[in-house]
């Protein structure tokens, strides 16, 4: 099995994104599923594009999606994407859609095809907090995740894909009052056991 797991370069002024800096350190080989990790460019379209390219190289099973949430506490698997951009910041490359369609072809909305429950269970049971979103923004995160499962259901319907969402790590919070983190470690971790029981739900 070979899994595919992107995280996102660092936006909005941050130095660092948690996503990218959690799955580099992922380890390579989970429970005999081999790990592709890289980074996926904070921008529209250009993001899709980039995850495109990657399927048509690796040729995953699963690609899993992560990004960062700020003002989250707990790590969150994403439930849906919806077809619409709108922004309320600029992305990397200076593109601010306000409610844009991403697919004309697409519909409203496509649902995660991954064990979104058995992942927050087994999250939990790593000790890290964790719950289902039914919201994923209208930034380049939805942007991402909606690409992703129209791919799939255009092109790819074997493949099972989704989105998690992670917390700022504590650096990033010191000048930010109130707003939580989570540390690295705890985020890389919660990967894991996240993919763990994908893992083990697609082989039953």
């Amino acid at each position: 099995m070979k899994i595919l797991i992107t995280g996102f370069e660092p936006f909005g002024g941050e130095k660092i994104n948690p996503s990218f800096e959690a799955v580099k350190k992922l380890p390579n080989n989970i429970d005999n599923a081999q790990i592709i990790k890289t980074s996926i460019p904070t921008v529209f379209r250009k993001s899709i594009e980039v995850l495109e390219q990657l399927i048509v190289k690796e040729q995953p099973d699963i690609v899993i999606c992560v990004g960062q949430a700020a003002g989250r506490y707990e790590i969150t698997v994403e439930r849906v994407a919806i077809n619409i951009d709108d922004a309320n910041i600029p992305d990397n490359e200076g593109n601010n859609p306000k409610d844009k369609v991403i697919f004309e072809d697409g519909e409203n909305a496509y649902f995660s095809n991954l064990p979104i429950k058995k992942m927050v269970e087994e999250i939990k049971n790593c000790n890290i907090p964790a719950s289902i979103s039914n919201s994923a923004g209208t930034f380049v995160c939805n942007h991402l995740m909606y690409g992703l499962l129209y791919l799939i259901n255009k092109k790819y319907k074997n493949m099972k894909g989704g989105f998690i969402h992670v917390p700022y790590l504590p650096q990033q919070v010191i000048n930010k009052k109130n707003i939580p983190s989570m540390s690295l470690d705890n985020i890389v971790t919660a990967l894991t056991c996240a993919i763990k029981s994908i893992i083990r739900e697609t082989n039953v």
